[in-house]
C-alpha cells in the first residue's frame, strides 16, 4: 500500500518543492515533500477555511491546528494574529520537520509545532481550534478532532473545520451540533463546506 499523509514512513524518497502563495493579504514561500497531504500546492479546502475565518467574536487567547500538514493554516493565522501563540499538530513527522521549516522561512514565530495525534500531546486550552482533517484517516479520526476539540476550548472559543460535502460534511454537521449545541455552515464552495460551532 502507499504511504499515507497520515502515516510516518522515515524510508520514503524525498521531492522536495517549493511554492509561492498568498494567503489572507500575506505572501508565503513553502517547501512541500512526498508524503505530505497536498505537496503540490495549498489545496482548495484548506484556501477556504483560511480565508473564510472570521476574528471578530473570536475571545483573546491562543490557536490550535490539528493536523497542521507543511503549515499554511497554522503559519497564515499566526502571521496575520501575531499577539496570539499558534500551535500546529500532526502525526506526520515530514510534515512537522516542514512546517518547522516554513516557519522559519516566512519568519513565523509566535507558533510551537510538535507531534501529536489529535489531542494526545496537547495540554492547553484555546480560543480558536481549526482543521482541515485527514478524511483518509477515518471517520473515526475526523470523528475525534471535532468531539475532543471540546475539551481544549475556552468558554466562547471556536472550532472551524473543513470538509467536502461527499466525504462527510452533513454527518460531521451533524456532530458538532451534537457535542456543542450549535454550529454553522459558514460558506460553501465546489462542494467543500466550511462548519464552526462556539463553546457555550
Amino acid at each position: 500500500m502507499a504511504n499515507q499523509y497520515f502515516e510516518n514512513s522515515a524510508d520514503l524518497e524525498h521531492e522536495l518543492k517549493d511554492f509561492n502563495f498568498t494567503l489572507r493579504n500575506n505572501n508565503f514561500t513553502f517547501t512541500s515533500d512526498s508524503g505530505v497531504f497536498s505537496r503540490q500546492t495549498v489545496d482548495f479546502g484548506s484556501r477556504v477555511l483560511i480565508e473564510a475565518i472570521d476574528f471578530e467574536n473570536i475571545p483573546a487567547g491562543n490557536i490550535l491546528d490539528v493536523g497542521c500538514g507543511y503549515g499554511p493554516i497554522g503559519l497564515s493565522l499566526a502571521k496575520e494574529q501575531d499577539q496570539r501563540n499558534v500551535d500546529m499538530t500532526d502525526v506526520n513527522l515530514r510534515a512537522i520537520d516542514l512546517a518547522k521549516k516554513n516557519a522559519k522561512s516566512n519568519k513565523v514565530n509566535n507558533i510551537n509545532i510538535f507531534e501529536s495525534n489529535m489531542y494526545e500531546k496537547v495540554t492547553e486550552n484555546y480560543s480558536l481550534i481549526v482543521s482541515n482533517p485527514p478524511i483518509r484517516a477515518g471517520k473515526n479520526v475526523v470523528s475525534g478532532i471535532i468531539s475532543g476539540a471540546a475539551s481544549h476550548l475556552v468558554a466562547n472559543g471556536e472550532l472551524w473545520i473543513v470538509i467536502q460535502k461527499k466525504q462527510g460534511a452533513p454527518s460531521a454537521k451533524k456532530l458538532m451540533e451534537a457535542t456543542y449545541g450549535n454550529v454553522d455552515v459558514v460558506t460553501k464552495s465546489k462542494g467543500y463546506y466550511i462548519l464552526r460551532s462556539k463553546l457555550a
